[in-house]
């Protein structure tokens, strides 16, 4: 009874300790801008959902894409269905690694580098990202900004409208981890 009861403990102990590793984040927010002589683009989305593995030093990310938010209606509509095709691409993915000096559990800021594969319309390409981990009490706050040449995930802008959408989208990434519960 005595050894049941101490393996129920240290299997419960082992749990314990693997949720702390694991902080998740979901409602990310995921801002792209496209600049241009024409006009400016931005689009908003609240609701990336996100996971930071700090043993493995693991990050996975997802975005719907029908979640972003334009000021005009129809640049939506036109993102949706005309860019991005979020019917048959509903989720821009990203899967990479930490890579830096950051130190789980000692609250500080942290620059590193994140890289990993980011799948964007079907297409996945290869990134590394600068970015800053903060931790603070027992959470994680991430910030990066990075560039994504719409080209090299087979998104087609038509030549009517190619001056108005910037050949490189600058992308935006804020998010707080809280731990696993």
């Amino acid at each position: 009874m005595k050894r049941t009861i101490t393996t129920i403990m240290l299997i419960w102990a082992c749990s314990m300790t693997f949720a702390q590793d694991i902080f998740i984040s979901k409602n990310a927010n995921i801002t792209f801008f496209s600049s241009t002589v024409v006009e400016d683009i931005e689009a908003k989305s609240a609701s990336g959902l996100s996971v930071i593995n700090t043993k493995s030093m693991e990050v996975v990310f997802r975005v719907e894409n029908n979640s972003f938010r334009f000021p005009k209606k129809l640049m939506e509509e036109h993102f949706n269905e005309n860019y991005m095709e979020s019917d048959k691409f509903p989720n821009s993915t990203f899967k990479g690694k930490i890579q830096g000096s950051f130190i789980p559990g000692k609250n500080g800021s942290y620059p590193v580098t994140i890289t990993g594969t980011l799948s964007i319309h079907g297409v996945s390409k290869t990134y590394s990202v600068p970015a800053e981990l903060n931790f603070t009490n027992g959470n994680i706050a991430a910030k990066a900004t990075f560039k994504v040449k719409i080209a090299d995930h087979g998104i087609k802008v038509p030549s009517l409208v190619f001056k108005n959408i910037a050949e490189f989208i600058q992308i935006t990434i804020q998010a707080l981890y809280l731990p696993k519960q």
